[in-house]
């Protein structure tokens, strides 16, 4: 899969094992310095690339976005929640990395993986975006189509506050309009 972007500027792919170690680092600052990830401690390149296998085998997409040939920012939709009933609907999750923001990197991979979840039949994406002050990745999902469904308080410590968790959704596709495939 390529990108429609302009030469040089922005491509995406599917992630491979060979981007795993750049993927790491990438969540790895976004653990130790950020609030979007309630995970405290960095997972190393070895979790790393499980998850990515969990999420491949399963049929969930899994991008990667480069920017003059650099690892720039990833994304992926993994399962909302375990149980059946649950099947048709996906969670996402887009990093960019430090010194990529605000070249709509962000952007491109969640309007891909927005488009890759649907051709894949799910029908419903949910964000469950750390910290109610993440601004960038409200309006991010704002801009794609997602609705503000509501606010967990205090849900998370974390750098010694407590984060809310706010939860945005979009349909994919027919939504409910049908049974999920």
């Amino acid at each position: 899969m390529q990108s429609s972007s302009p030469p040089g500027a922005i491509q995406l792919r599917d992630c491979q094992a060979e981007d795993i170690p750049a993927i790491t680092a990438i969540y790895r600052q976004a653990v130790l310095f950020g609030r979007a990830s309630f995970e405290l401690e960095p997972p190393d390149a070895a979790e790393m690339e499980a998850r990515r296998e969990r999420l491949v085998a399963g049929g969930y997409p899994y991008i990667v976005a480069l920017w003059q040939g650099a690892l720039a920012g990833y994304a992926y939709a993994s399962p909302y929640r375990p149980r059946p009933a649950y099947h048709a609907t996906v969670e996402n999750s887009v990093y960019v990395g430090e010194g990529f923001q605000g070249r709509g990197i962000g952007k491109l991979l969640l309007s891909t993986l927005i488009d890759q979840a649907a051709a894949r039949s799910f029908r419903q994406m949910v964000a469950v975006i750390g910290d109610s002050a993440n601004h960038a990745s409200i309006r991010l999902h704002e801009s794609a189509g997602f609705h503000h469904v509501g606010t967990l308080r205090s849900v998370g410590w974390k750098h010694g506050l407590w984060l809310d968790t706010v939860l945005m959704q979009r349909q994919l596709g027919p939504g409910n309009a049908t049974p999920p495939a």
